[in-house]
């Protein structure tokens, strides 16, 4: 069994397997490198064949999205610890040795997330993931160097390890073991917010979850979903509903839920004018398959509900009404 194995999701992404796996490949020379693809139609084939032969191709018989492409690829994989990292993120020197170092100091650690800055704009923090996600008392996600919209300069102010709540997707490493006991991510998200969902549970199971500052990669984002697409802004509003049926303490279920679903019909109309009857008719959609999939996703709740879950309260009200926009302030 490898030690780490790097795990990286492909669709048709072979112009971003030009641009970013030289990174990898030049900054994980003693680990091994797989690429899951679902199902591309794409050549990127014959460019791995010709330029890395040495990577091991992973074929899904399918587009299983992302939390069900890697389920499945995993499923042959055998390490000791993954590294789930996109298609579009460039990583930097000495990017694993602190991470697997800190993943010794404490075997209650499941998963570890390092700096994620932007492709674009390298002194940026990215906005999936940055030094490190949180969520608040109604489970809206946020990071430290990025609430909702706005992203911090990376000033060295998050250059300390510390517990997170939630590790991006982006570039996550994780025990396999906790991986596997927790049932991956949850294939009913297809994409977006599984990691937070998969965090949450093993948060829930006293796992911990760290972010680790001495390791920093780019992220280019919005690679294979757009911003502003229906699918991606339908997917975030119904997932992130999701996730707080799954993971919040019973007591907390009906209020909590209640006023996001309020507060997603609010936020429907407020950015009509800039986003939109595409935003408004995703909103509606992820609802009426969240009402769809209530029993469903129910059912997957877990034995135990951590208490302690959030970091702040009320974020929408701190961020559009009261201007807190650094983490600092919150």
């Amino acid at each position: 069994m490898d030690k780490l194995a790097i795990c990286i999701l492909n669709w048709n992404g072979k112009n971003l397997l030009e641009e970013f796996l030289p990174s990898v490949v030049n900054y994980s020379k003693n680990y091994p490198i797989y690429i899951i693809d679902n199902l591309s139609t794409d050549d990127y084939l014959t460019f791995l064949q010709e330029k890395y032969p040495e990577i091991t191709v992973i074929q899904n018989d399918g587009n299983y999205g992302f939390a069900k492409g890697y389920n499945i690829g995993l499923e042959s994989i055998k390490a000791e610890y993954y590294c789930l990292l996109n298609s579009d993120v460039e990583v930097s020197e000495n990017w694993l040795k602190p991470i697997l170092q800190l993943f010794e100091t404490d075997e209650k650690i499941a998963a570890i997330q390092p700096k994620i800055l932007s492709y674009r704009d390298k002194n940026k923090f990215e906005y999936a993931g940055a030094a490190g996600g949180f969520i608040d008392n109604l489970g809206y996600p946020f990071c430290r160097g990025r609430i909702f919209f706005d992203c911090e300069e990376d000033q060295n102010q998050y250059n300390q390890n510390s517990e997170i709540f939630w590790a991006s997707g982006a570039c996550l490493f994780i025990k396999s073991e906790d991986y596997w006991q927790a049932n991956g991510f949850d294939e009913d998200f297809e994409a977006h917010m599984e990691e937070i969902d998969l965090c949450w549970r093993l948060k829930n199971s006293g796992k911990k979850i760290i972010y680790c500052s001495e390791s920093t990669v780019y992220h280019l984002g919005a690679a294979t979903l757009k911003k502003d697409s229906y699918k991606k802004m339908y997917l975030n509003y119904r997932n992130s509903l999701s996730t707080n049926l799954k993971n919040l303490p019973k007591r907390k279920l009906f209020p909590v839920i209640f006023t996001r679903l309020s507060l997603d019909g609010i936020a429907a109309i407020a950015f009509l004018p800039t986003k939109g009857f595409k935003h408004l008719r995703a909103v509606f959609w992820s609802h009426m398959h969240f009402y769809r999939d209530f029993n469903k996703m129910y059912k997957k709740r877990g034995n135990h509900q951590t208490e302690n879950y959030y970091q702040t309260k009320f974020l929408v009200i701190k961020y559009f009404l009261l201007g807190k926009k650094r983490f600092k302030d919150l």
